[in-house]
């Protein structure tokens, strides 16, 4: 529980930088970085708590599989 807490930390900080950094609206050198960095760490993190919930299981499912091609 306390990456989630972590986590979201980074996550609001993130919000709070890229909210107070916009640039001019009509500069065309800028680009929507914030938004991909926050694309980026969200699916990270969902990536990573899919892993925690389902690693095991398909640690097993992996395991069964091995033993069942091996001779």
């Amino acid at each position: 529980m306390r990456i989630m807490a972590y986590l979201h930390r980074i996550i609001l900080f993130l919000l709070a930088t890229t909210t107070e950094r916009r640039g001019a609206p009509d500069d065309p050198e800028r680009g929507d970085v914030p938004g991909w960095v926050m694309i980026t760490l969200m699916s990270a993190v969902l990536v990573a708590a899919l892993l925690a919930i389902a690693g095991p299981a398909l640690e097993g499912l992996f395991n069964q599989a091995i033993d069942q091609v091996s001779p």
